[in-house]
């Protein structure tokens, strides 16, 4: 049943045999690496190596001991398991077999600040700990996923070729994998990607419901607007599955998409995400809002009463459906480029707070290829950072600039029909709204300092003074010249 561990030194071992794990580790045997594999349910183990892992390499370990004994030094541990509790409570039970120099290596969706913490604690005993942030779901872990590891940078060299040999590959061949940073980093740029992962899933089912609920598309005409879509500069992982998605249909020949309850789940990244904007102060727009549709969703029986009860316009379409695909093209490619504008604004902000030194070209090599939002357009991400690695936004990249303007027309034409019909397009909504706020030389912020200052006393500063000297008025005549202090929550 088992192979003899103690006879055959693996390279790096793996515990954890969900299918993450298992096609993680039939990744590393296709490239030649030998692996020692344990689950703490030994059936697992049992099913694997008798099974998907018949004839291979891997090596099948009966307890955390054999595990280790059969581990080349320093000794490399890949850990695929939930997030939090699970991940402390397995290097408690490894760390009585590691020693100084072992590197320790968690593949799971780990909350960055939680990876930070281990990588210190880690450290204090001599192992290199690694947040690795991996993307593309089973397929890519079998065929190559994005890697995104940071950490403990001592132990990069030992895990690297065996990281880069299994990951995806860009059409240039580059791996899609490289070092991030130190600390959680890996695990924070992962909890970004998945962020823009929540916004493009919401932005393209704003699309499909603008087309099958105010165009009236069937299945088959949404199926050839997505696949065509898929050639051009939308070109990307979601939108070929959504193409897809549209071609299968039930045991009664309807659309199988359309027998899905609209009530959507997460596991909470997405989340993490927009709780860290809000702390870090960046409007992550798209991202939040996108959050708050899946919660949205949740509320179907609500929904479903409130349909009954709150009248809106009933869509009407008599247009050229040619045109409005075109304008609906525009307005999901700058929606796009606002989110992960807004994605890379929340990094660099979170590279400044903790002290981080991310390469954002090489950020977006990583997503080039093997992850879920793997899409053409991040080779010009990569190419605009490696243009002007200090760039504030992509928005002021002459490549972004100017595909965002040529779709500006179509876009406003978009969210303006969706406002006319009565159909929810919260992120095309906000993408726009946030164009034209960061666009905006004067805001309205002017009027809220003045009621902050009427009625709080808060101070504000002048157009006519230098930045960093604050006022305050008596607005009433009897609040008195006494102002607050001032800080930013």
């Amino acid at each position: 049943m088992y192979k003899e561990g103690t006879m055959q030194e693996a390279d790096i071992g793996l515990i954890g045999l969900a299918v993450m794990g298992q096609n993680l580790v039939l990744n590393m045997d296709d490239h030649g690496f030998t692996v020692a594999v344990y689950n703490r349910t030994p059936a697992k183990v049992d099913a694997f190596i008798e099974g998907p892992a018949k004839g291979t390499k891997v090596v099948g370990a009966r307890s955390l001991e054999e595990f280790f004994a059969t581990l080349k030094r320093p000794r490399r541990v890949m850990v695929m398991v939930r997030a939090g509790d699970p991940v402390d409570a397995l290097i408690e039970s490894c760390l009585p077999f590691m020693e100084e120099g072992d590197i320790f290596i968690d593949g799971g969706n780990s909350h960055y600040e939680d990876s930070s913490r281990r990588c210190e604690e880690l450290e204090n005993k001599g192992i290199y700990f690694i947040g690795a942030g991996v993307s593309g779901g089973e397929e890519g872990a079998r065929y190559g996923p994005s890697i995104m590891p940071g950490g403990n940078k001592k132990g990069w060299e030992h895990v690297k070729p065996i990281f880069q040999a299994i990951c995806a590959k860009a059409d240039n061949g580059d791996p899609c994998c490289d070092w991030v940073g130190d600390a959680g980093s890996g695990h924070y740029v992962k909890m970004v990607h998945n962020g823009i992962e929540y916004g493009d899933m919401q932005l393209i089912c704003e699309a499909y419901n603008f087309m099958k609920t105010g165009m009236g598309l069937s299945a088959k005409e949404l199926h050839d607007v997505f696949k065509d879509w898929n050639e051009r500069e939308l070109d990307s992982y979601l939108i070929e599955i959504t193409s897809h998605i549209f071609t299968c249909n039930d045991t009664d020949g309807s659309p199988l998409v359309e027998k899905i309850l609209d009530v959507a789940g997460q596991k909470g990244t997405g989340k993490w995400t927009g709780i860290n904007a809000l702390q870090l102060g960046m409007p992550l727009t798209l991202i939040g809002e996108a959050v708050f549709a899946r919660y949205l969703s949740s509320l179907k029986e609500e929904r479903v009463e409130a349909s009954h009860m709150l009248a809106g316009p009933v869509p009407s379409f008599d247009g050229d459906k040619a045109e409005w695909i075109d304008y609906l093209r525009n307005a999901l490619y700058a929606s796009k480029v606002v989110s992960y504008a807004q994605g890379f604004m929340l990094m660099a902000a979170a590279a400044k707070h903790y002290g981080w030194e991310l390469n954002f070209g090489s950020v977006a090599l990583m997503w080039r290829g093997g992850c879920i939002i793997r899409s053409g357009f991040l080779g010009q991400i990569k190419e605009a950072f490696d243009k002007n690695p200090s760039l504030s936004n992509l928005l002021m990249d002459d490549f972004f600039k100017n595909e965002i303007m040529s779709a500006q027309s179509g876009w406003r034409k978009t969210v303006a029909k969706a406002v006319e019909w009565g159909i929810s397009t919260p992120c095309f909504g906000t993408a726009l709204a946030f164009f034209d706020g960061y666009r905006s030389d004067r805001l309205p912020a002017n009027l809220l300092q003045a009621q902050r200052d009427f009625f709080g006393a808060h101070t504000y500063e002048r157009v006519d003074k230098p930045r960093g000297e604050f006022f305050h008025t008596n607005w009433t005549g009897t609040g008195g010249n006494i102002s607050s202090s001032t800080y930013n929550a």
